[in-house]
């Protein structure tokens, strides 16, 4: 093999392929910034979404331990509509429901106590807010039920009904009444998410037991 053959690259050959190699990388970073942009543009709606998920199934999940014995019991609905005070101290329909064992989400200032009586507002500049406080205290018909703050981005709640005779569905921006003047207690709830321009609905239907079989 002669001198010719045996030499190695040319400058040429050496500035050509540094190009090729710069082209190279600067193609790959503006593939991995580019999918960076729209991974963390389109961060926000899939979290709201998770959060969605998260606060819906927690209180699907709280709202089928009332239905479920010892809170269920014969001839009491375990969800119904209760005048409830709140700190703010106007009293308000608010949908209620019994928990024996509480939940996750109290804060008890002593030991917790069972038997505990939640109800649930949405308030427009606050979010969610979940009442409550327990049959056994010595205070439970005089004083206001604490409040936690279940997420602070439910803006509103709305109500379904099921009309059996038309067959169809109607959902109702405040509690429906019944020809006697009283509201009625409806068949699912929504819950309307907000966060900047972002909206989001989460749908709950309301258990109810059935006199043969517990509800799952």
């Amino acid at each position: 093999m002669n001198a010719r053959h045996r030499r190695g690259f040319t400058l040429l050959e050496l500035l050509l392929a540094l190009t090729l190699v710069g082209l190279l990388l600067v193609a790959m970073n503006t593939l991995v910034f580019s999918m960076g942009e729209l991974w963390g543009r389109g961060s926000e709606p899939r979290l709201l979404d998770q959060h969605v998920r998260a606060v819906t199934r927690f209180l699907e999940h709280e709202l089928r331990s009332s239905a479920l014995p010892p809170a269920a019991r014969s001839g009491v609905a375990p969800i119904g509509l209760e005048e409830i005070r709140p700190q703010s101290g106007l009293m308000e329909k608010m949908l209620t429901f019994e928990l024996p064992a509480g939940s996750r989400l109290f804060d008890w200032p002593g030991q917790p106590l069972p038997e505990v009586i939640c109800s649930l507002q949405a308030r427009p500049n606050e979010g969610l807010v979940l009442l409550w406080h327990s049959r056994l205290e010595k205070d439970f018909d005089s004083q206001t039920p604490r409040e936690t703050l279940v997420t602070p981005l439910v803006t509103a709640l709305a109500y379904d009904y099921y009309d059996p005779d038309a067959k169809r569905w109607s959902t109702e921006t405040s509690l429906k009444l019944n020809p006697q003047g009283q509201p009625l207690t409806p068949q699912r709830i929504r819950l309307k998410f907000t966060h900047g321009r972002l909206a989001r609905e989460g749908v709950i239907t309301l258990p109810t037991p059935s006199p043969a079989l517990p509800v799952f």
